[in-house]
This record gives structure tokens, sequence and C-alpha cells, in this order.
């Protein structure tokens, strides 16, 4: 299995053009869209997306992760082995807290390039033909590295911030909330929001944070949209009232 994790979108031509390079390359491997829609340009807060959501991938299986503003320049492709699953993409970070929270890692830059590159469509030229083989059982094509060389030490294992806003209005942090006691709240959009387990412990209309269902620490409003009630985008800032465990 292949799971995607870009910042393309669904709508154009990028996605596609991704996915028959996939097809061409390995036809009887499914493709999941797991991110179309991960923070434009924002590698580092997509990173706390995937470090949530690394359990979609299964044993084997490999994930393709192209948010790359770098595309073009002297980052280098990687190919990263993560507790037996695959990831390639861009060295910017995207894979950080995929390989902080793993118990075995290992890296390999990509040193294969195809007969013709575009400039600005690694995720089409360079990274998805590599996945292919790569979920086929071919071995990484390029050079061990290092991990420490791939590594963001200085980014906190908990972000404070909105990392994601879902089809509803939710907006995810990139906080887990297992690291958050039960009586903290969250401040934003200029308001306090208490904990609460599910949408329906609150009145229709009353905004709440909780653990959503791949263990991040999400806001809602109970039949509602959390971005509209309370004004929240992609990066803002939520602050932290309480202990952190």
């Amino acid at each position: 299995m292949i799971l995607l994790v870009t910042d393309f979108g669904l709508s154009g031509p990028y996605t596609g053009q991704m996915k028959a390079v996939l097809a061409s390359h390995a036809p009887a491997v499914p493709v999941i869209d797991l991110f179309a829609d991960a923070p434009a340009f924002q590698p580092r807060l997509s990173a706390y997306l995937l470090g949530a959501y690394r359990g979609a991938v299964p044993e084997g299986g490999v994930l393709l992760g192209v948010v790359d503003p770098g595309v073009g320049t002297d980052r280098l492709p990687l190919c990263v082995r993560a507790d037996g699953r695959w990831y390639v993409g861009p060295d910017n970070g995207l894979f950080e807290l995929v390989v902080r929270r793993a118990d075995s890692v290992e890296a390999w830059t990509i040193d294969w390039r195809p007969g013709v590159m575009s400039a600005s469509f690694h995720g089409r030229d360079l990274f998805a033909p590599v996945a292919a083989r790569l979920a086929l059982g071919e071995p990484p094509p390029g050079t061990p590295v290092p991990v420490e060389r791939i590594r963001r030490p200085d980014w906190p294992d908990d972000l404070d911030r909105i990392v994601y806003v879902d089809v509803y209005g939710n907006a995810l942090t990139g906080l887990r909330a297992a690291v958050l006691g039960d009586g903290v709240e969250l401040e934003a959009g200029g308001r306090r929001i208490a904990r609460a387990r599910t949408f329906g412990d609150v009145p229709v209309g009353e905004a709440i944070w909780y653990e959503n269902g791949n263990g991040l620490a999400e806001i809602a409003v109970n039949q509602g949209r959390a971005d509209g009630v309370l004004g929240l985008k992609v990066g803002d800032e939520v602050g932290v009232f309480g202990t952190r465990k």
C-alpha cells in the first residue's frame, strides 16, 4: 500500500499525475489519499500531522509525502524506514516527528534520477517512482546517511499551533492529548476552551477540545464550525492553561 500526503489538493492535475506514475510502476499496489490538503508550503506543521497519523501506514507500506516548498533547490530527497514502514519525500523536516517517535530508523538519500526531471515537480518525477519501487520490495536507490543528519532537534515534541482544519471546521493542534491533563484548557480565537470527551457532551454551539481519533488535541464546536465561530486558521497559536503530563 502507498499512502499520499501532499499539499496539492484534489483539483487540478498534480495528484492525478502522481497517481498515474504510481499506477504505471506498481499497478497492483493500492494508492490511498491520506491528506491531499496538508498545510500548504508548511512542512513543519505537516510533520506534526504525520507524527499522529503514522499509524495509518501498514507494516511494509509506503508513505509518499510531498510538502516541498524547496523543490528544485539543494534540499535532499530522502527515503526513511521507520518501524518497518517507508517514508519518501524531501529532507525538510516533514518526517521529523515520525522519526522521533519510532523505535528503529534508517535513512538514505535518493541518488537515482529519471532521464527527464522537472525542476518543480519532484513528486511526480522522482518521489513517485521511488515510492513504487519500495512498495514492490526493491531496495532504496540511494546512499545510507546517519539519521542525525536529517533531524530537527530544536523542534518541540508537541506544537502549540493549529496544524490542520478539517472539512467540518474542526481545528487539529500539534498537541497530543495524552500530554495534557484533564483540567487543561486551551485558548484559541481569544476564548478559553474546556476539555470534553465528545461533541454531544456539551450543548449545540458550544466549543470544546477533545482527543481526536488519532490522539491529537482538536478544537470543535458541537454541530458548528470551530474555524468560523472562533476565527481559527492553520498556523494560529494555541494557549495551554493547566498542567502538562
